[in-house]
C-alpha cells in the first residue's frame, strides 16, 4: 500500500528540520562561548556575535579626590571575543597595578598576544592603576587559556559575582531620564553605575576586520552617584584627529578635566584617539558639558 505524503505533512517535516538546524546552530554558538569561559576561568555574556567578559578589579579599593571609585566605574577591565571563521579575534583592557604590568605583559607577549597600549586613564587615584590594551587572533580556546595564564600573574578576581536570579542592580540616585535626554542616548544601570556607550558613525577596521563598537569603540560615559543629585564622571571619547582639539576645549570649558589622550589600538582605520576625563559636580550640569563635547563627534544616528 502506497503512503501519500500530503503537502501539510511535508511542510511540517521541513519546519521541524529547520527548527533542528536553528537549535543546532544556537548550540554551536553556545559551545564556542562556553569553551572560552571554561578556558578563561570566568563566564561572560554574548550579544551581537561578541562574547564579552567583565574583569572588574573588586580587590582594589581606590580613591580619587576623596571619592571611593566603584570597580564598574573606573576599574572595569574586560575582554571581548568575536568569531572569525574557525578562529576568533580578542580585544580587551586589563586593569593592573604597577607591579603587575611586567609579569602580565611577559606572559602575553610570549604567547603571541599583542599589547597595543599601556597607560593611565585617571590622575591622582590611589592606588595608581595602569590599563593594558590587548589584541589577539587565533583559536579562541588557546587565546582564552593564554589570557587566563597572563591574568594569573595579577590579583584580578576571576570568580563571577554571585547574585540571585532576577536580582535588580542597586538603584541609581540620579535623574536618569534627564541624563538620557541631555546626552541623546539611553543609559543602563551596571551595578549602581549609570553607563552610556555611544557608537561612532563610521565603521572601524583593524587588520582587515570591522571591529564592533562593543569591543571598546563606543564613547563611554559613566556616572557614579554621590548623593544630592551629584555624581562623579569618567570614561573616554573615541575621536578622529580633527575632533581632538574641539572636544578637549568643550570639556575644559565645562569644568571637566582631561586626564589622558592616547591610542588603544595600532593600525586601525580610521586612526582613533581616546580622550579620558574626570569630574564631580551636579550630574545634570556635567551631562550638559559632556553633550557639548559630543556635539563635535561623528556619532551614529538613532
Amino acid at each position: 500500500m502506497k503512503k501519500v505524503v500530503t503537502a501539510s505533512a511535508l511542510v511540517a517535516c521541513l519546519a521541524m528540520g529547520f527548527l533542528t538546524f536553528l537549535v543546532g546552530a544556537s548550540g554551536a554558538q553556545d559551545d564556542w562561548q562556553q569553551q572560552i569561559a571554561q578556558a578563561l576561568g570566568k563566564a561572560g555574556t554574548g550579544s551581537g556575535g561578541v562574547y564579552r567578559v567583565g574583569l572588574p578589579r573588586t580587590d582594589i579599593k581606590a580613591t580619587l579626590d576623596g571619592i571611593e571609585l566603584k570597580p564598574g566605574f573606573a576599574l572595569g577591565g574586560w575582554l571581548a571575543f568575536e568569531k572569525m571563521g574557525n578562529g576568533a579575534m580578542v580585544m580587551g583592557d586589563l586593569v593592573l597595578t604597577e607591579d603587575e604590568v611586567n609579569p602580565v605583559m611577559a606572559k602575553l607577549l610570549a604567547g603571541g598576544i599583542k599589547v597595543t597600549a599601556l597607560h593611565n586613564h585617571l590622575l591622582r587615584n590611589h592606588p595608581f592603576t595602569m590599563y593594558m590594551h590587548v589584541l589577539g587572533q587565533g583559536d579562541p580556546v588557546k587565546l582564552a587559556t593564554l589570557l587566563h595564564d597572563a591574568l594569573a600573574e595579577s590579583k584580578t578576581p576571576m570568580e563571577s559575582a554571585a547574585s540571585a536570579p532576577g536580582t535588580a542592580p542597586p538603584p541609581i540616585d540620579l535623574d536618569t531620564a534627564a541624563l538620557d535626554r541631555t546626552l541623546g542616548a539611553k543609559g543602563s544601570n551596571n551595578g549602581g553605575i549609570y553607563q552610556f556607550g555611544i557608537p561612532r558613525a563610521e565603521p572601524v577596521q583593524e587588520e582587515d576586520m570591522v571591529v564592533p563598537a562593543s569591543m571598546g569603540l563606543a564613547n563611554a560615559i559613566n556616572f557614579q552617584p554621590l548623593g544630592g543629585g551629584k555624581a562623579a564622571i569618567t570614561g573616554d571619547f573615541v575621536l578622529t584627529d580633527k575632533e581632538v582639539a574641539p572636544v578637549m576645549k568643550a570639556l575644559r570649558e565645562n569644568g571637566i578635566e582631561v586626564t589622558a589622550l592616547h591610542n588603544h589600538m595600532v593600525g586601525e582605520q580610521p586612526r582613533l584617539y581616546f580622550m579620558h576625563f574626570w569630574a564631580h559636580d551636579d550630574a545634570l550640569k556635567l551631562a550638559a558639558g559632556l553633550k557639548a563635547a559630543l556635539s563635535h563627534v561623528n556619532l551614529a544616528k538613532g
